[in-house]
């Protein structure tokens, strides 16, 4: 069952009609001020993101070089182990041959 606006108005009483009424009566007063002291401030927010965005931008740059730098550092790494044999020869046959002192 849907409810009635008899309904909403006992259930909310004098106290809260009157502050219904009231805040109908006042808000095209009250608007303008908040409006007034909220967008300098709104705007003072926005300003300091937008510096603090700027700022950043330089040390996430600097960041992304880093990143890039290790990640080639252990490319070249891999490579080179890729390259490099996994054993050497200890010794060839010249080197096992005596010695005669000739």
């Amino acid at each position: 069952m849907a409810p009635k606006i008899s309904d909403f108005v006992e259930d909310a009483g004098a106290p809260g009609i009157i502050a219904g009424i009231g805040a109908v009566l006042l808000a095209p007063v009250l608007l303008p001020i908040v409006a007034g002291v909220g967008k300098p401030l709104v705007k003072s927010v926005i300003k300091g993101g937008i510096g603090l965005y700027e700022r950043s931008k330089g040390t996430i740059a600097e960041m992304g070089e880093t990143w890039e730098d290790m990640v080639a550092e252990a490319r070249a790494e891999l490579a080179e182990e890729k390259q490099t044999p996994a054993f050497e020869a200890s010794a060839t046959h010249a080197d096992n041959v005596p010695d005669n002192g000739a």
